[in-house]
């Protein structure tokens, strides 16, 4: 998947702009893909910030409309940055700052998340991070400001967001939490620290702390009364936050229909390969069958993180042999267990320089200790090699085509996450999943993706309940709600009750995304057979493969335009 070097154009050079712009004002994400010169410092989370950076994305947008694209790249880069960026203007005119409080991607977490991403090898990088530990309290003060914003004009999250947050920092802050751990356990690579730095880091890490309840005071204090009452954002919020997601607009209404569709045969496949496992037996008894078997456990953190570093790295090289080219960088990939206990699972892509390669985290909430195989075994596909490490670290390492921010920003959940899902089943297609067990926690995966796209739109957009009338709006009939939501999931889900809970509280506050991910495989899917379609007997899906890779993260609209025939 190599390319020619191609000459830089007046296209290539704003979006590279843009990426600079973008480091200058939200540092995190400079952290995130490796641009490390803002490290010792937060972006600023006031509403001046939020102005500055809107402001900034008008420029931007303004010179790429005023440009002619001189090759396909070009017109690929226009039409996905400009749609970016209108969308971020979109998403500033409907104030979602001001109520950008959830339990797993906002703010909140996004000063903490940080420091897991920091080099923490020398002296220097400690002294780093505790220049960056000291910038907390301005970072949460900009933020409460933003927030306090919201309550001035009446545009506030719901008020389960805002209590889940407030037992988060609560973790974050405790005597054993994050802040005083972190720094306490500092151990560059040649030896201790001097005393003045980690005295420093003592002092830092403190005020973070200090600043961190700060917040959970605000939250309690003003925000949490004031509060939306319902999870639900409503129809045209939600239409907003979909497209964000997927880059492509959908309709809402026929995607529940589909949802509810597709559940329905997610069920009916599971409940056949169950009676493989266990004849006679339905899904329940298959699942307890195998939860009692501990020679598909694994028993502590540390086995886990072991587990799938084995599997991780047999995948890439296995397929790397034979059905992808993976250049060589691109085959280091880091297991790793998150410091926090969430309950999330996530991947995080290499630097730039792939000096910091491409890893997979595991939040491992309190409490949870073992693990099954059969129902992991997905996850490490999904996150790893074909899924987002191959998907996102392919874009980095193609910077022979792709100007910086294609390479590093550009793209969507619905195309990393379909194509991490699109991935799951392509393994069961090549015989990884052969074992009728490792098929079931596939399924078992692929039954939730399908369910939250009911439950997800079915709260944020107030359908009826299940078995209701399907007439919306009619007198009588009951919507859904975060109760309901949560028994649906409970019934749909074969998970500890910690997962399931931290998941749909997740979908509450943050619409339109959990359902990208199915929805981005069943675009990825519809994209792959519009292609065959078209190429007859000469389809090759090892070259619609990379093709599709080739062209880096997109919108799906966008990635459907670049790949039709």
């Amino acid at each position: 998947m190599t390319h020619a070097e191609r000459t830089p154009t007046p296209i290539d050079e704003i979006a590279d702009d843009w990426v600079d712009t973008v480091s200058e004002l939200a540092p995190t994400l400079a952290t995130y893909i490796g641009r490390f010169e803002h490290n010792s410092r937060f972006g600023d989370y006031s509403p001046e910030g939020s102005e500055r950076y809107a402001e900034a994305a008008r420029t931007a947008l303004g010179r790429l409309e005023g440009a002619i694209p001189v090759d396909v790249v070009d017109e690929v880069t226009k039409a996905d940055l400009a749609r970016e960026l209108r969308l971020d203007l979109e998403l500033h005119e409907a104030d979602a700052s001001l109520r950008d409080l959830n339990v797993i991607a906002s703010p909140a977490q996004d000063i903490r998340s940080v420091f897991d991403l920091m080099p923490a090898d020398s002296v220097e990088d400690w002294s780093v991070i505790a220049a960056r530990l000291g910038a907390v309290p301005a970072a949460i003060g900009g933020y409460i400001e933003t927030l306090r914003a919201g309550v001035d004009k009446g545009v506030t999250p719901a008020r389960r967001q805002v209590v889940e947050v407030v037992s988060q920092i609560d973790r974050y802050t405790s005597e054993n939490g994050f802040f005083a751990t972190f720094a306490a356990e500092a151990t560059p690579a040649e030896g201790q620290l001097p005393a003045s730095l980690a005295r420093e880091l003592a002092d830092q890490s403190g005020a973070a702390r200090v600043a961190y309840d700060e917040l959970a005071r605000f939250l309690t204090a003003e925000l949490a009364p004031v509060a939306t009452e319902a999870d639900a954002v409503g129809r045209e919020l939600y239409a907003l936050h979909s497209r964000r997601f997927l880059g492509a607009t959908i309709d809402l209404d026929e995607t529940y229909e589909w949802g509810v569709e597709e559940l329905a045969r997610m069920v009916a496949e599971q409940e056949s390969i169950a009676n493989e496992i266990l004849p006679g037996a339905g899904v329940e008894e298959a699942v307890a069958f195998l939860e009692a078997d501990d020679t598909r456990k694994l028993h502590g953190a540390e086995a886990l993180q072991e587990w799938m570093q084995v599997t991780s790295d047999r995948a890439v090289a296995e397929l790397g042999r034979t059905h992808f080219d993976i250049p060589e960088p691109i085959r280091r990939l880091e297991c790793m267990i998150a410091p926090t206990q969430e309950g999330g699972i996530y991947y995080t892509g290499p630097t730039d320089d792939f000096s910091r390669p491409g890893r997979m985290w595991w939040s491992v909430p309190e409490g949870v200790d073992s693990f099954d195989t059969w129902r992991e075994l997905t996850t490490v596909y999904h996150e790893g090699v074909p899924g987002h490490h191959l998907q996102i670290a392919q874009a980095v390492y193609n910077r022979a085509q792709l100007n910086s921010w294609r390479r590093l920003l550009a793209g969507t959940s619905g195309h990393a996450e379909g194509w991490a899902l699109y991935a799951e089943r392509l393994m069961e297609q090549l015989g990884y999943l052969d074992d009728p067990a490792d098929r079931l926690g596939m399924l078992d995966g692929q039954r939730m993706r399908a369910a939250r796209v009911v439950l997800d739109i079915g709260v944020h957009l107030q359908k009826p309940r299940l078995g209701a009338s399907s007439a919306l709006g009619a007198s009588g009939e009951v919507p859904w709600d975060h109760d309901y939501a949560l028994a649906f999931m409970r019934r749909n889900v074969n998970m500890p009750d910690a997962f399931i809970q931290f998941e749909v509280n997740r979908y509450l506050g943050w619409p339109g995304q959990a359902p990208s991910y199915k929805v981005g495989q069943r675009i990825w899917e519809q994209i792959r057979e519009d292609d065959r379609a078209v190429q007859g007997s000469d389809f090759s899906i090892k070259d619609f493969h990379k093709r599709a890779l080739g062209i880096g993260g997109v919108g799906l609209d966008t990635l459907r335009a670049s790949l039709r025939p």
